[in-house]
């Protein structure tokens, strides 16, 4: 443990910051199993809403820094592809 108090303070945001950014990015996961349990059923309307839904908590963990702009922007963009594609069949 810390001995100073401003090191004893960053342990305790440290906590919470981990705390946060896993219930995040457990959230983007979940998003995305369920968009990809969605496709198979291939119910258009349920897939459009969890496309929704996973692209707002992907753009909302890269705004927080979670994971990088770019990563959510790759996944973002694949997803979209993989949805169209489905669509389409």
């Amino acid at each position: 443990m810390a001995n100073i108090k401003s090191a004893e303070k960053q342990a305790r945001q440290a906590l919470v910051r981990r705390d946060r950014n896993q219930k995040t990015k457990s959230a983007v996961r979940t998003a995305e199993k369920k968009l990809r349990t969605l496709i198979a059923t291939g119910d258009k309307a349920k897939v459009e809403e969890a496309l929704r839904e996973y692209t707002s908590k992907m753009d909302k963990a890269a705004q927080k820094g979670m994971i990088k702009k770019n990563t959510a922007s790759r996944k973002i963009s694949r997803i979209n592809t993989f949805v169209s594609k489905s669509a389409a069949k």
